[in-house]
């Protein structure tokens, strides 16, 4: 099996775990809803990102829009330099490092792209339909991104003689994401961790 059959296999596979978990959550959890999958430290919580990462906005519907033409024309990227360096025959590594973030990115953009489209609106006390027979919540690229994964591993308040939030709780690790967002970090993980070794195939500089 060639290096671009096996990329393309790892980028379909990360795409359906990604697409069929966030439609099952859209479908079957009303907005804000948890519950736990281990213990209290690895919970499925319904959220939706309306802009970019940790749900930051600017420029209302137009932001919207710029933000998901950027991620398009990214993803245009990096999958042509995919595509090159399955052709310069580099590392697995690096390969499927890429492709990670490639299908992680791509992922979200599926999101922004059609939800708004295909799926009725999620309240917090309503599940949201496929297909709903009024259209969409939204418009062509101007979906929300689905997040479920929480792993609020450690609780507790911040001591009084904090310089800041002296007495508040803190929550440790407080973002919400979604295999997706995983996808890309693993990826840059591993490029950062391992790129003396992914590219040991260039040449030295004196």
């Amino acid at each position: 099996m060639s290096k671009a059959t096996k990329s393309a296999l790892f980028i379909f596979s990360i795409l359906i775990l990604d697409q069929s978990l966030k439609i099952w959550v859209k479908t079957n959890m009303t907005l804000g809803q948890e519950f736990s999958v281990i213990g209290n430290w690895f919970l499925l919580h319904f959220i939706e990102n309306n802009g970019m990462a940790f749900g930051m906005e600017f420029a209302g519907k137009t932001g919207k829009l710029i933000l998901s033409v950027f991620r398009v024309f990214a993803v245009a990227g990096i999958g042509w330099y995919l595509v090159k360096l399955i052709k310069d025959d580099v590392s697995y590594g690096l390969i499927f490092s890429i492709s990670a973030i490639f299908a992680g990115a791509v992922g979200n953009i599926i999101d922004s792209a059609f939800y708004g489209v295909i799926f009725s609106d999620s309240g917090f006390f309503k599940l949201a339909t496929l297909f709903p027979e009024q259209g969409g919540y939204s418009s062509f690229l101007h979906g929300r991104v689905v997040d479920m994964l929480y792993f609020p591993v450690l609780k507790g308040h911040y001591p009084s003689w904090f310089p800041w939030n002296a007495g508040s709780e803190y929550i440790f690790f407080r973002p919400v994401f979604n295999l997706a967002d995983s996808s890309i970090t693993i990826g840059v993980a591993a490029i950062l961790i391992f790129q003396k070794r992914f590219f040991s195939h260039l040449p030295k500089k004196n």
